[in-house]
């Protein structure tokens, strides 16, 4: 069985000798290789020049042997690309050129415009395929619409997003207006990444947690919904919404294939009860790899062993991996997951 082959039985369900893996954001600055090419190219130069994109995600790839690859490139290209551009600020964190404040602010963005603009991703997929072969699964990915919105209006990242949910009350119908058009920019661009080839596409809704506690349907899930209907028929959504797995008949909802979990949650409870489950990816917590590989083989190992002779279950970290991981803590864990029977 390829590694291709292997990730795509999971997500139909099938109990496997061992899980496929990847991690989410597995590119990255723990790679002394992705460091050299940042000495030479700044983050916005990688990710929208193809060849240097398909080369920052082969490189776990080619270190590691990971099951999958996950397209290199930023949640941010779209609203980008419907007309709000960002940047990233020198103090840290994301700055948007400007926040969405008004009615004509937010109907002057063009989701027609993404197959133009975001070209480069494409080309970026069919140059990983064609490198990658048939031997290993390639996934694309998306912010959902809740979470563009939360830097799109709030004008960059913040604590908490307080502008948005502040929107979210006052201005309803513009609120509704700029999920529609994220909705439609968002189809158009994974139905680029379907025709280039992915296996499956990821739905970071990264800023879940922020949604009042009421109301994580009608700001988000249902946009999702509306998102993933739009796509081709049962085509593999992976679903990640960050500390929200407390509403798990509404990420059932989203039509999304496979949930993705954080480490907060223990996946075979998570399972329990559910007539129709779904594949469940995680969820080991990142910080391990931030420790030794003892600690990383023993956390990977308890793991593994919870979820042993589960059909549908994709091995991952519960976040993406920190830029202080430690590479033989990154070979650990491979090594265990391929040894585990």
């Amino acid at each position: 069985m390829t590694s291709r082959e292997r990730f795509l039985a999971a997500v139909r369900g099938d109990v496997l000798d061992r899980p496929p893996m990847w991690l989410m954001r597995q590119a990255g600055r723990y790679l002394p290789e992705y460091r050299a090419l940042k000495e030479k190219h700044d983050f916005l130069t990688l990710a929208k020049t193809p060849e240097l994109a398909t080369e920052v995600t082969l490189q776990p790839i080619r270190r590691y042997g990971f099951d999958a690859a996950i397209i290199f490139s930023d949640i941010l290209v779209i609203p980008e690309a419907m007309g709000q551009p960002y940047h990233f600020r020198d103090q840290g964190g994301i700055g948007m050129d400007y926040a969405l404040e008004t009615a004509a602010q937010i109907e002057a963005l063009t989701p027609e415009a993404v197959r133009e603009h975001l070209d480069y991703v494409p080309q970026a997929l069919r140059l990983t395929r064609r490198e990658l072969g048939e031997q290993h699964a390639l996934l694309g990915f998306g912010g959902s619409p809740w979470t563009l919105a939360a830097y799109m209006v709030q004008g960059g990242s913040a604590e908490g997003f307080p502008r948005l949910l502040a929107f979210l009350k006052e201005e309803p119908a513009l609120f509704a207006l700029l999920m529609k058009k994220l909705c439609a920019a968002l189809g158009e661009y994974f139905r680029m990444q379907i025709e280039a080839g992915v296996d499956a596409i990821q739905i970071f809704d990264s800023w879940a947690a922020i949604a009042p506690e009421d109301s994580y349907e009608d700001v988000s899930i249902k946009w999702i919904r509306r998102l993933i209907e739009s796509l081709p028929k049962d085509f593999p959504v992976v679903l990640y919404a960050k500390g929200r797995a407390h509403e798990r008949e509404a990420l059932l909802s989203s039509g999304a294939r496979v949930l993705s979990l954080d480490w907060t949650v223990d996946l075979p409870r998570y399972r329990e009860g559910l007539q129709s489950p779904p594949a469940l990816q995680g969820n080991l917590d990142p910080a391990i790899l931030d420790t030794t590989p003892e600690a990383t083989v023993d956390a990977v190992t308890e793991l593994l062993t919870s979820m042993r002779d589960q059909g549908g279950y994709i091995f991952n970290l519960g976040h993406g991996i920190h830029p202080q991981a430690k590479v033989e803590n990154v070979a650990a864990l491979v090594e265990t997951v391929k040894n585990f029977s």
